[in-house]
């Protein structure tokens, strides 16, 4: 196996966030760990070699089943549109009606690239709310990233929707992550394999991406061609994600694509006008 050296690669990061993260079971320490603003979210991606990153804020996802939307949104906008090295995903929330009428306004952005749903932080399931998100999203021809590995968004759960919306890309979140499915690191994969259109994806975004042979073997599941760089930024240490598929024991051409190419193929070019394509 070729183990060339990939890190010259620009990479874009397609799950990442800003802000302050907040749970009340949580120390206050570990709070403060996994928050970041958006200048800091920046400087760890370009130490890391990540020329973008899309980041949807943490304040509208927390505190569970409080966040304000809307709200989170609105800054976002203008957060985004002010920094080098950020696109924004638009949060929808089901609950929060107005977000689909904000969604459709801020997708005319050129800074917004697509709507982010999450089921677990919103408490709702994606099986009674996703048919809505699904028919708003194909009507912009929109991409969709969706937390996914959790009982309110299994992933399994989503496949009805993307076969039932062609046009819309579907991003499922944190590749391995089973949440309280037993753990299960393969529901993503199963779900992709599952679909019909080939309109669904995964992310790296997850722990379980630590894992000696997940990434392996889900590259020689679905191909490199159906999974996108992601890390979860502020959560997650962003040099450790990238590190994670540089040292992966696949080939550079499936790093590149994962690194950069299929984000690239998924998101116009002038949107991505600031990612470097030099490898």
């Amino acid at each position: 196996m070729n183990l060339m050296q990939t890190s010259d690669i620009q990479a874009i990061d397609v799950h990442g966030h800003y802000g302050d993260y907040f749970r009340d079971e949580t120390s206050s320490v570990v709070n403060e760990f996994m928050s970041a603003d958006a200048e800091t979210v920046v400087n760890r991606a370009r130490e890391a070699g990540i020329a973008t990153t899309i980041v949807s804020p943490l304040s509208g996802l927390l505190p569970r089943g409080q966040a304000d939307a809307i709200r989170a949104n609105e800054a976002a906008a203008r957060t985004v549109a002010a920094m080098d090295g950020l696109l924004q995903w638009v949060i929808v929330h089901p609950l929060q009606p107005e977000t689909y009428r904000q969604a459709a306004e801020l997708l005319q952005q050129p800074q917004c690239v697509g709507i982010k749903i999450h089921p677990e932080e919103h408490v709702y399931p994606i099986r009674e709310h996703g048919a809505a998100l699904f028919e708003f999203a194909a009507r912009y021809d929109a991409i969709v990233l969706a937390h996914s590995g959790d009982s309110n968004s299994l992933p399994a759960d989503f496949v009805q929707f993307a076969n039932s919306h062609s046009n819309v890309s579907l991003i499922l979140a944190h590749l391995g992550n089973g949440g309280s499915a037993s753990g299960n690191p393969d529901l993503q994969v199963k779900a992709i394999q599952a679909s019909l259109h080939g309109n669904m994806y995964v992310d790296t975004s997850s722990a379980r991406s630590m894992m000696p042979g997940l990434i392996e073997w889900s590259v020689s599941e679905i191909g490199a061609e159906r999974i996108l760089f992601g890390t979860d930024t502020p959560l997650y240490f962003t040099a450790m994600q990238r590190a994670r598929i540089d040292r992966a024991d696949i080939s550079d051409e499936d790093k590149r694509k994962i690194l950069l190419e299929n984000a690239q193929g998924m998101f116009s070019d002038s949107l991505l006008k600031g990612a470097n394509t030099s490898c």
